[in-house]
């Protein structure tokens, strides 16, 4: 029995161990995040509730049918059902009978009514892909958020490791008298403002991954790591395209115009619905019913079919005047359609604008991560030569600190300049329609 405990436990601590090590990568995230969010989850129920109405709107081609019994112990004056006569006496009766409807006509109001659930479910389905695009772009941009962070705080160490080598030197050097006691000073506080920025930094990073964790719905915040990726820039060849051509790619791919195009087809289709209560309604009708009374001298089973009767018949209304009340849905409809089409023409507008605007972000972002790595390079070139100078003693500490600071600035402005150009590269070929994970 003990080796058995002993077992499972190691069992558990393995799982435990391999739960801590996992690694997310970006594809995994994403895919996660789009089978477990909320509210992807209730546009699939959108997406369900689609179907129902469909299947109503079918129905509503169907005849009705309906059945009824009722039996009844009489007093007093009652009317028998059978004869139809008032009887002043106490007497059991029963009655039965079923009724069909089928609408032959109402306008096609059915007919467009079954076009209108097959619009609002392609609807439906657009905004189902237009959220699983927008959460895909969300966990991409948390993504390389921490990716960032980590590689920020990987250039913070080594900075600081450096700063300590240079202060565990200085002070061997004021310890042999060629360097004044003051010289380490500076150091010192260099290495205090690194300690501070690494803490600042792991902060930062431990918010981006509950950030991350909070879209995906993982509440171990402690265990939660993403794969150490290594993205190869340049990333693609999209800003190369024209705009006109990346915007008409937008137009096929991006679901928002799609999704107003769809709201202006169900708004015209509630215009026809609308207006087919102006028209009459034709309605056939069947119905069967049988009674029996024991006051009455033949049994159960003969007057059942003695007295039975039934009933066939078309059924024609007419409108005329309902207070005006359906002049007032057709223009409220036309109305809604007329909204529609606005909204329609802004969210043309709005790609066009957000299009223009990804492709100079691109451009922007590009060019500010070469700016960026000129300026890297440069301040690795002054670094090495104030290292040289500082080594010698041709440059006092306070020179070589600010010599420092300026290459971790530069490091860091060449972190967040390429992060910032890959995410603004995503988001063009995400108008290109490109999808965000390539997969195998």
């Amino acid at each position: 029995m003990i080796s058995k405990k002993i077992v499972l436990l190691l069992l558990f601590v393995g799982f435990q161990l391999a739960a801590q090590d996992k690694k997310w990568t970006l594809e995994e995230c994403v895919d996660y995040a789009i089978k477990n969010n909320i509210s992807i989850k209730q546009s699939e129920l959108d997406l369900k509730t689609s179907d129902i109405e469909k299947m109503e709107a079918i129905g509503g081609f169907l005849p009705t049918l309906s059945a009824s019994a009722n039996y009844s112990v009489n007093t007093g004056a009652s009317i028998n059902p059978v004869t139809n006569q008032f009887q002043n006496e106490t007497f059991k009766s029963f009655s039965a009978g079923a009724n069909s409807n089928i609408t032959l006509f109402n306008g096609l109001a059915n007919w467009k009514t079954l076009q209108r659930t097959k619009l609002n479910k392609i609807a439906n389905s657009y905004r189902l892909d237009k959220m699983k695009d927008d959460i895909a772009l969300s966990v991409a941009n948390s993504y390389l958020q921490i990716l960032f962070n980590k590689e920020q705080l990987k250039v913070q160490k080594n900075q600081n490791l450096i700063t300590k080598e240079n202060i565990k030197r200085t002070q061997d050097l004021i310890e042999a008298g060629s360097v004044p006691a003051g010289d380490i000073y500076e150091l010192l506080a260099t290495d205090a403002s690194q300690q501070q920025q690494i803490i600042s930094t792991e902060n930062a990073l431990l918010i981006s991954k509950i950030a991350l964790c909070q879209t995906l719905l993982i509440e171990e915040y402690a265990t939660f790591d993403i794969s150490d990726e290594t993205i190869d820039l340049p990333l693609s060849n999209v800003s190369g395209e024209t705009q006109e051509a990346i915007l008409a790619k937008a137009k096929e791919s991006v679901k928002d115009v799609k999704i107003a195009m769809s709201n202006v087809d169900l708004a015209k289709k509630d215009v026809s619905i609308s207006r087919s209560s102006y028209l009459p309604t034709l309605t056939a009708f069947v119905g069967y019913n049988t009674r029996w009374s024991e006051s009455t001298p033949f049994n159960f089973v003969d007057q059942l079919s003695l007295f039975d009767g039934t009933a066939i018949g078309l059924q024609l209304n007419v409108p005329i005047l309902n207070g005006l009340a359906t002049r007032g849905r057709v223009q409220r409809a036309k109305i809604s359609q007329e909204r529609a089409e606005f909204q329609l023409k802004q969210a043309e507008l709005d790609l066009e604008r957000n299009v223009y605007q990804a492709y100079n972000d691109v451009i922007n972002a590009r060019k500010s991560f070469e700016s960026a790595q000129k300026s890297l390079e440069a301040r690795k070139l002054a670094f090495d030569f104030s290292k040289e100078r500082y080594e010698v003693g041709l440059l006092n500490s306070f020179d070589f600190s600010q010599a420092t600071i300026a290459l971790e600035n530069a490091q860091s402005e060449v972190l967040r300049t390429k992060y910032d150009y890959i995410f603004r590269t995503k988001i063009l070929e995400f108008y290109f329609g490109i999808p965000l994970i390539k997969k195998q």
